[in-house]
């Protein structure tokens, strides 16, 4: 039902946007059809959906939808049918159905006072409803109607006149309500019940006779028989006390009948009564109906004053009433002469809950019949004779009932209580329409109601607090009051008269049999605070002038003259009406109390004061400070509280030196309880401004007392305040321990006084009476002493108590020894100011009284600082002054370290008082005196050091960057003062900026672009060259920075990155960079006050020309009104209409652009940048623009502007959009604070949903995780991934760009914003939550470590304040980081590098800023106790012996745990980070590197458990990592045997237990590789090796790899796997084979062919000592090759036949052409060519299976040189497979007859891996692996280099060298052309460098050197690598690669290789 409900007022708000929602509501409610059935049955989700709708029609404000009408009219017709249980659902309760009515009607009710329609028609149909309801009461089953009435008594809905009269008749009929016979009875009626209220001030007689008519009640002897007669009788001149009831034979009827009369019955009449009164509320009925309804209600007030009277009586004779009571109403009944006669005593036959519960619903239909009498007179005509008869009838009915209630036994029932307030809320309103004479009828017979109730005993009613009755009076006393008072005061002054004058006499009690006498009656305690609160509530002098002279006069001269009970009522009545503030009554108010206040003084130590009273103690400790305190708190009046101010002051002054002349022991008691009130008066006191000295010797003097007294909390913390409230005079140890126990405590008063004493402090000026020798001279200090007092001057031992608490009050900065030359006074004043300048900053932070804002001028070291103005102190004087400075601000620093972890308002206001101390500090260093500048420097210093937040508050650069410019022309005339100053300024600015810069540089650059806007908009030069000047020469930038050593946020390459982009300079952030704040700073400002300007500019004209109109004006396309507008330059007379307007089409336009943007980078497409810019600068100016628009009509649209801003960057992904996003955030929290934590928030949630979605450094997915992706399955295990579309490099890097701006905010929010630190908390709790969730791409290192960063220093906020309650959570946090840096270690190092310059190095900072803080980082964080276990605030953190942690699983002990992968993870962070920066300088080598500390080898052990521990992919990684160390391998070994069963789905720990040991020994850890992952193809091949020895289990593992491979993917490594037949005992690699040939024609092929060159011509077995193996070996191929043969399909062996004949065809050629001269070869080429032709359309080049050839180009063949044999190169037309067919191509095959190519072909397959290697890592190497196919023995096919020529041929034609043919090819040196062909032989020459040292080729002549046409040098013919060489292997070639003289001159044509390009190769 909530959300229901919560649906529905959402719809109200807008119903045409969720009318589909409402239908579906409407929907769920009971339809017509089911309503109209025989017996329907509704359910709960009915009636719920149907209050639901109803709901929605009362809270819609404009006009509701018609289905909702007609479903509510319906059900509210339908009505009638729910007075059967049947209709509702089973087990709903009867309360439920009254809460569901109740709730209905009174939505209904809501809806037609919104809806006259709507009301019309249910007014329609209610007579019906209620008819219905009505009739169906009286039946038995009546539980549903009742509940429906009794809702409808308290919500009625509209209803027709004509049908009003029916159910008002009705009513009557079926609740049995009298009505007389006729109309001529009812007359007669009226008429005798009203005679006696002819003459209201004296009333008939009445007679009640009351005796015994059924004596069989009574047992004989009990009879008792009573007659009372009560006259009429009044108290002091009023009317009677019981009158109008003149029938006692009725009275007793009436009472019998009550006895009899039943609950239900009475419920009904209410019910009836209260239906009755709607109805006259909502229409006019018949006016014969009406009067029955007047004289019904006349009729049942009578029968309430008899009811009242009957039970009183009884109460009295049974004696049932307590003494109290039984008393005061037996002296009424003397008072008032009641006859003595006897009354039979009366059985009741209810008693208990029954009794009360009659009682209850009797009172309640009294109080619904009083509301109906006053409902019926409001259709009276004013004028009318008959309707001032019937008023007055009314009135006296009322007034008679109130007095009942008044006297009642069951006054105290609540429902008692609310008759009587709706009896005097009837008068009242009689009293306020009418007036005139009725007014004074009304305040005669109201005044003795009121003073019957104060003659009420003290306790019952209000006697001791303010109850219902009492409220009901004086409301209804005020209500006449203020009424008459404009339209008749002189009864209104005759009745506050008469109550006041009552006062003074005295109650008669002779006739009372009791003639005790109380000392006060409460008579009168009860008038005065009657009259004292009607004067308050009243508020009228004249009232107060009447008042206060009479209670003045007796407090004087009467009987409140002396202690009493009655003075201390009557001093609290003045002291509240001179808190009115009327001049006169509060004079006289202050001097009285201030005279007894001090008359009170006098008395001490005397022999009375033993014998006081106790209310004369009461009367100075509680009466008189209240009264004060009333007065200051009441005060309005400026002048009137500046002179209670000073009268206050000068009572303490006077109280003061009288305690301390008479007894040192008494002034605390005397003075402590006006401190509340001195506090209040000087609660909106501005210390700041000019004080008289009048009173400001006042101040100094009550400062002064209270250090003598001890009366100001303590300084010091070293004992909390102790709970001791003193009201006596004695109660203080010996005097002079007063001192001292002031200064430290514990607090020995009340604390209500050192409250009020630190609310004192806030509004005191500095005590500083003069500035010309204010402590010297000594006159007015030891006028404050008395001259024989024991503190005076002539007693050195008090002197030196006074010096020694000074001394302990400054924190001992200052020794008593140096105090020596301070007398005792001035010790005392020092400490005044000691106490007055610490409890200023210990209250409140230091704020001091003057406004609301917390600027620098309500800063309290204005008050401080004002002392170190006086010129010519002593020393000690100034030491004791410099330390109260000191000792000020370190309370303050406590005070804002204490509240570091408050939030929302109370933050603000710490933050708030923190700058504006700061700001204070920052204008007092142009002060003129130099020590108090010093003094500003060095406390602005600590305060920076202690709250960084200040950097980056605006206020304070404000102070900082303009200060100077504001402050120092003050004095023109002092030149070196002025220089000096700007001199201080400038370089505290520039340390401020810089220092600011190294931990926030983009939120600093934001800043002071903020102020360059500023200084710019001021259009005055001065600041504005202030500012340059200010700021020039400070740089920021990637290179070496002395500016922040250490571990600076500004170290950190992402931080860098951002801050680059917060700068809006056009830089290549992946490049090092040294930028300008202050050039920077001009040009990003300018562009954002450009565009603030054009949205302005925009705002303008739209408004002038009335917002783009169209339609309204015949002339000027619609705009002539508002080019008037334009040219009258009414540009400011916007309205709020038009602005709203505006800002919704640019809101529209804006949304729907980043929309656009967010939808092109979503379908892949290129983003313009510059638009993104620029529109997000704009949109971004606009929001800034609204921020102080107090509309709240497009708040919706600007929060979706906000929300776009901060997404569309983190959607889009790239680095430009990241830059974009970076600067307009920048710009958003910097120009707009307040929006800081919005905007953090959405990026937050953008920062989890790309975790969530799976980008940037959180794609985890293998197809992004960089090389391993790209060469699997060849170097990596698994199957290739389709590469993504998006570069994730791309992305990471955004992501880095974004934490950087995420590490910015953290540094400035850390210590001010727990909102923004648990968003931060929040992301970093997410985005850590699965150690998994990141990318493992190598180029995210640097992007993840700085992440990694950025949770240590959050988790590192536990030691703050503001984080302190999470520092569990924090700790979880913390373990969660280091389980993911050390996750990050779990593969094998990888490399990579990007198009990006710096990249590489910036990756390697990244980690050293993070090792740099891992290794830093401090160790408290969890101290271990004794036992090992952890401890958080004294307290464990988890029992962590064998216990299990959420993060590491099951562990030992925690704290050794924790710091076991501490050092393991400092240790990886600390190689990779080396490792890394090698990658980056290849170059230059670091000497830091190989001078740490060498690692033993038991620590390399503790590291491999360790990482195993927590991961066993890290142990393997590290392993790795350390190839050679032959300890940690071992320990990896003995980890992964030990726990082999856990490692199956590791490939990586194969080599740890596949061994060739293992293989030997046969080793049972063999057996789990059936059940191992697949590894690589090359880890597969290794293990075909003979170390290996074809073991089963071995060789099945390596075929089960092979075979989870496609036969493409393996066919790379066909000359291994044939080579692995030569081991192959069990045949399984031959089966391997046979069945990849099956699989695949391609494969098929290729192994045939390298079977066929494997055949060759057996040695014979003497000269080889493998003769045998290699003979068995040969015979095996042949047989091999038929097998694959064999299994050829059809189709596969007509491929092959064609296949392998084509090319035995081309290559026969070579030996055909053996025979014949060289210059016939040629042509004979060309015959040989044209005879073969190409048969189908799948012949494919052997090299090449990806081309198809097409046909051969005959005149291509060309007969090569060779010493022995005849090579010739065809070139064939090829296409490839899957390309276009129309695409053909040339492709040159050289073959080779009686040449071993299958030295070629390992040398080529090494160098394609090196290519994929290069490709996958990012490196821009270029390596031409050509393609080398065996076709038969000493026969092949290789591929030509196309658009090549060797180095020889390239010779041929020029004499020069590389150089000038170069320079002939390409053009001159410097030309783009000569750079890029030289820049292509650098990347082709380095990657054939690599290679050739892997390799080691020999014969590198120019023969075997390619050249192609873009300048790449190809290396070919690998016939001698490694360790062969022609000649025999006589090792003439030793170099590692070529490098000749003219490579080398084509790399730096100096000769001295220092040029860039020569430095690009070597790296």
């Amino acid at each position: 039902m909530e959300a229901l409900i919560e649906l529905c007022d959402l719809i109200a708000q807008n119903p045409k946007q969720f009318s589909e929602k409402l239908g579906w509501i409407c929907n769920r409610c009971p339809q017509p059809d089911l309503l109209l059935s025989g017996s329907p049955r509704v359910s709960r989700s009915h009636l719920n959906a149907v209050l639901a709708v109803a709901r929605f029609l009362s809270k819609c404000g404009e006009e509701p939808e018609s289905r909702a009408k007609s479903v509510v009219l319906e059900f509210f017709r339908a009505i009638p049918l729910s007075f059967h249980r049947s209709f509702w659902p089973q087990a709903f309760s009867s309360d439920s159905i009254l809460s569901f009515f109740t709730d209905f009607l009174g939505y209904l009710s809501q809806s037609t006072g919104v809806s006259p329609d709507f009301a019309a028609d249910i007014a329609a149909v209610a007579g019906e409803v209620v008819l219905a309801a009505i009739n169906c009461n009286m039946a038995e089953d009546s539980g549903v109607s009742r509940a429906f009435l009794l809702a409808l008594s308290r919500n009625f809905p509209p209803i027709l006149a004509s049908d009003a009269n029916t159910v008002v008749t009705c009513l009557f009929d079926q609740f049995a309500v009298p009505i007389p016979a006729s109309p001529r009875e009812q007359m007669i009626i009226n008429s005798e019940t009203s005679s006696s209220q002819s003459s209201p001030i004296i009333l008939n007689h009445l007679q009640l006779q009351l005796s015994s008519n059924n004596e069989s009640e009574s047992s004989p002897g009990n009879e008792v028989t009573s007659h009372i007669s009560v006259s009429s009788v009044s108290i002091n001149g009023g009317g009677s006390i019981f009158g109008g009831v003149n029938d006692v034979p009725q009275v007793r009827q009436q009472v019998a009948s009550y006895e009899e009369e039943p609950v239900e019955s009475l419920e009904k009449q209410e019910i009836a009564f209260k239906l009755i009164t709607h109805i006259l509320d909502k229409v006019q009925i018949d006016s014969k109906l009406l009067e029955q309804v007047r004289f019904i209600a006349k009729k049942q007030l009578h029968s309430l004053c008899a009811f009242m009277k009957e039970v009183l009586i009884t109460e009295l004779a049974e004696e049932k009433l307590h003494s109290p009571d039984k008393m005061f109403y037996f002296m009424l009944m003397c008072r008032y002469k009641w006859k003595n006669q006897y009354i039979r005593k009366r059985d009741w036959n209810e008693q208990g809950p029954l009794l009360k519960a009659r009682i209850n619903a009797k009172l309640s239909v009294y109080q619904s019949v009083a509301r109906l009498k006053i409902k019926s007179l409001a259709s009276l005509d004013p004028n009318g004779k008959n309707s001032k008869r019937l008023v007055l009838d009314a009135l006296a009915s009322l007034l008679d009932a109130a007095e009942a209630c008044l006297l009642s036994v069951w006054r105290k029932l609540r429902v008692c209580e609310e008759l009587f307030s709706s009896l005097l809320a009837g008068i009242a309103q009689i009293a306020v329409i009418r007036g005139g004479q009725l007014l004074r009828v009304l305040l005669i017979r109201f005044k003795p109601l009121v003073l019957t109730a104060c003659a009420q005993p003290q306790g019952d009613t209000w006697g001791s607090s303010r109850g219902a009755m009492f409220e009901s009076i004086m409301k209804t006393s005020c209500e006449i009051i203020e009424s008459g008072w404009t339209k008749d005061r002189a009864p209104v002054d005759t009745f506050i008269m008469g109550l006041a004058t009552s006062i003074r006499e005295r109650n008669d009690y002779d006739d009372q049999v009791d003639k005790e006498k109380h000392p006060v009656p409460p008579l009168q305690l009860n008038l005065i605070r009657l009259l004292t609160d009607l004067t308050v509530t009243v508020n009228k002098s004249e009232v107060v002038d009447m008042i206060l002279p009479l209670f003045v006069e007796s407090l004087e001269e009467g009987d409140a003259s002396t202690p009493s009970s009655l003075r201390l009522r009557l001093l609290d009545a003045v002291s509240r009406m001179a808190s009115l503030g009327f001049e006169k009554s509060y004079r006289e108010t202050v001097v009285l109390m201030t005279r007894s206040y001090l008359s009170k003084l006098s008395s001490v130590g005397s022999a009375e004061s033993k014998t006081m009273p106790a209310e004369a103690t009461a009367e100075r400790v509680e009466t008189l400070p209240a009264g004060f305190l009333l007065i200051a708190s009441g005060l309005k009046n400026p002048k009137l509280r500046s002179d209670y101010r000073h009268r206050l002051l000068s009572l303490c002054s006077d109280v003061g030196l009288a305690a301390e002349s008479r007894s040192g022991r008494s002034g605390a008691d005397f003075l402590g309880p006006l401190l509340p009130a001195v506090a209040e008066i000087c609660s909106d006191f501005d210390p700041t401004l000019d004080v008289e000295p009048s009173l400001l010797k006042l101040f100094r003097n009550l400062w002064f007392y209270i250090a003598l007294f001890g009366l100001a909390p303590p300084i010091q913390k070293s004992q909390p305040l102790a709970k001791s409230v003193s009201t006596t005079l004695n109660s203080v140890g010996s005097m002079g321990a007063i001192p001292l126990q002031a200064v430290g405590g514990p607090y020995m008063w009340n604390e209500l006084w050192s409250s009020a004493v630190k609310r004192i402090a806030q509004g005191t000026p500095p005590l500083v009476v003069s500035s010309v020798k204010w402590l010297e001279d000594e006159l007015e200090l030891n006028a404050l002493h008395n001259p024989g007092s024991r503190r005076g001057n002539g007693n050195e031992k008090a002197a030196g108590t006074q010096r020694t608490a000074l001394s302990s009050a400054l924190g001992g900065r200052v020794e008593v020894a140096a105090m020596s030359t301070i007398s005792g006074v001035k010790a005392t004043y020092l400490l005044a100011v000691a106490f007055l300048e610490i409890i200023r900053f210990s209250s409140n932070g230091g704020i001091l009284n003057g406004g609301t804002s917390l600027t620098a001028c309500r800063s309290a070291f204005s008050c401080v600082f004002e002392y170190l103005k006086t010129p010519n102190l002593m020393p000690s004087v100034f030491q004791c002054l410099n330390a109260v400075v000191l000792r000020a601000f370190e309370t303050a620093v406590s005070w804002l370290e204490e509240r570091t972890s408050e939030t929302g308002s109370d933050a603000e206001i710490r933050e708030s008082t923190l700058f504006a101390h700061a700001c204070f500090l920052i204008k007092s260093m142009s002060q003129r005196e130099e020590h108090i500048r010093d003094i500003s420097v060095n406390l602005l210093i600590q305060l920076r050091d202690k709250f960084p937040q200040i950097l980056w508050n605006s206020s304070c650069l404000d102070s900082l960057l303009f200060s100077v410019d504001s402050d120092t022309p003050g004095v023109i005339n002092d030149p070196a003062w002025v220089a000096t100053v700007r001199s201080l300024y400038q370089r505290l600015v520039r340390e401020w900026v810089i220092i600011s810069l190294s931990y926030a540089p983009c939120t600093t650059q934001g800043l002071l672009q903020e102020k360059l806007c500023k200084a710019n908009t001021w259009q005055r030069t001065q600041p504005t060259t202030d500012v340059v000047s200010l700021l020039s020469d400070i740089r920021i930038g990637t290179g070496k920075n002395d500016f922040w050593p250490g571990i600076r946020t500004a170290n950190i390459p992402a931080v860098m990155a951002a801050a680059a982009a917060a700068s809006g300079a056009n830089l290549k952030l992946t490049e090092a960079f040294n930028l300008e704040v202050l050039g920077t700073g001009i040009v990003s400002a300018t562009a954002k006050c450009n565009h603030a300007g054009e949205i302005a500019g925009m705002r303008r004209l739209y408004n002038s020309i009335g917002g783009f109109q169209t339609g309204t004006t015949t002339t000027g396309f619609g705009i002539g009104s508002g080019f008037q507008k334009l040219i009258a330059g009414a540009f400011s007379l916007q309205s709020d209409a038009e602005d709203d307007s505006f800002n919704e089409m640019l809101l529209s336009k804006f949304v729907r652009q980043l929309q656009l943007f967010v939808n092109i980078a979503e379908k892949g497409g290129e983003l313009d940048k510059s638009l993104f810019r620029e529109t997000c600068s704009q949109a971004t100016a606009l929001l800034l623009s609204n921020l102080g628009s107090n509309s709240k009509s497009n708040v919706e649209g600007f929060s979706q502007l906000l929300r776009l801003l901060c997404w569309c960057p983190a959607y889009i992904s790239t680095p430009d959009a990241m830059e974009t996003g970076v600067f307009i955030w920048t710009w958003l929290v910097s120009a707009a604070p307040q929006l800081g934590s919005l905007v953090l928030a959405e990026l937050v949630d953008a920062w989890l949903w790309t975790i969530d979605t799976k980008r940037g450094l959180f794609a985890n997915e293998v197809k992004y995780s960089g090389p391993a992706a790209k060469l699997r399955p060849h170097l990596a295990p698994g199957e290739p991934e389709v590469q993504p579309e998006v570069d994730p490099v791309e992305q990471i890097i955004a992501h880095r760009l974004w934490l950087g701006f995420f590490i910015d905010r953290f540094e400035v929010v850390r210590h001010n914003s727990v909102e923004q630190l648990l968003l931060l908390g929040r992301m970093l709790q997410g985005t850590t939550k699965l150690p998994w969730n990141f990318s493992r791409h190598p180029a995210a290192t640097g992007t993840f470590f700085t992440l990694m960063l950025l949770g240590l220093k959050f988790c590192s906020c536990q030691s703050q304040g503001n984080l302190q309650n999470f520092k569990t959570g924090l700790q979880l946090l913390e373990d969660r980081i280091y389980r993911a840096s050390l996750g990050w270690f779990a593969y094998e190092p990888e490399w990579y590098d990007t198009k990006y310059m710096n990249f590489a190095q910036s990756e390697a900072q990244s980690i050293s800023v993070f090792v740099h803080y891992l290794s830093n980082e401090r160790g408290d964080a969890i101290q271990p106790d004794p036992k090992g276990r952890g401890r958080e605030n004294g307290g464990p953190l988890a029992d962590m012996n064998n216990q299990y942690h959420p993060v590491w699983g099951q562990i030992e002990n925690y704290s050794v745990g924790r710091e076991k992968r501490k050092q393991l993870l400092l240790m990886l962070c600390q190689h990779e980070a080396d490792r890394l920066d090698v990658w980056a300088q290849p170059i230059t080598s670091k000497d830091s590197i190989s001078s740490r500390p060498k690692i033993s080898s038991e620590k390399w052990v503790e590291y491999a458990r360790t990482a195993f521990s927590v991961d066993p992919r890290i142990a393997l990684s590290l392993a790795s990592r350390f190839p050679s160390n032959a300890s940690l391998k071992g320990e990896v070994t003995n980890l992964v045997q030990s726990h082999i069963l856990e490692l199956r789905c590791i490939p990586e720990a194969l080599p740890y237990f596949v061994t060739p040991k293992a293989v030997d020994e046969d080793s049972a850890l063999l057996h789990q590789l059936p059940h191992w992952a697949a590894c690589s193809v090359t880890q597969a091949l290794e293990f075909l090796t003979p170390a290996y020895k074809g073991h089963s289990r071995v060789m099945a593992y390596v075929l089960r790899v092979l075979e989870s491979y496609p036969p493409e993917r393996v066919t790379f490594f066909m000359p291994q796997l044939v080579q692995a037949l030569r081991y192959d005992d069990e045949k399984l690699v031959e089966g391997y084979l046979l069945r990849a040939a099956q699989r695949s024609d391609i494969f098929a092929h290729i192994l045939i062919w390298h079977l066929q060159g494997e055949i060759s011509v057996v040695p014979e077995s003497g000269k080889d000592p493998n003769a045998g193996k290699n003979k068995s070996f040969q015979a095996l191929l042949p047989t091999v090759r038929q097998h694959i043969i064999d299994g050829f399909t059809s189709r596969a062996l007509e491929l092959f036949q064609r296949e392998f004949d084509f090319f035995d065809k081309v290559t026969s050629i070579s030996g055909v052409l053996f025979p014949l001269p060289k210059e016939e070869r040629r042509a004979r080429i060309r015959r040989e060519l044209e005879k073969i032709e190409v048969e189908g359309e799948d012949l494919y080049l052997p090299t090449a299976p990806n081309k198809l050839v097409k046909g051969i180009q005959v005149n291509s063949g060309i007969p090569l040189q060779s010493a022995a044999k005849v090579p010739i190169m065809i070139t064939f037309n090829v296409i490839d497979r899957d390309g276009d067919p129309s695409n053909v191509k040339p492709q040159a095959c050289i073959f080779k007859v009686g040449d071993d190519c299958r030295q070629d072909v390992l040398a080529l397959q090494v160098i394609s891996l090196l290519r994929d290697i290069f490709q996958a890592v990012g490196l821009n190497l270029y390596l031409f692996p050509y393609g080398v196919l065996p076709t038969g023995h000493e026969r092949g096919i290789i591929e030509v280099v196309p658009n090549t020529r060797s180095r020889s041929q390239m010779g041929e034609t020029t004499d020069g060298g590389l150089y000038e043919i170069f320079q002939q090819d390409y053009g001159p040196v410097g030309s783009p052309s000569f750079e890029t062909a030289r820049e292509n032989f650098i990347i082709s020459s380095a990657g054939y460098a690599v290679a050739s040292l892997l390799l080691q080729p020999k014969d590198r002549h120019n023969g075997n050197l390619l050249f192609d046409n873009k300048g790449r040098l190809v290396h070919i013919d690998f016939g001698f690598i490694l360790e062969t060489s022609p000649g025999g292997n006589m090792r003439f070639e030793s170099a590692h690669f070529k490098l000749s003289h003219e490579m080398t001159q084509l790399l730096d044509p100096s000769g001295v290789m220092k040029s860039d390009t020569w430095h690009q190769f070597v790296r």
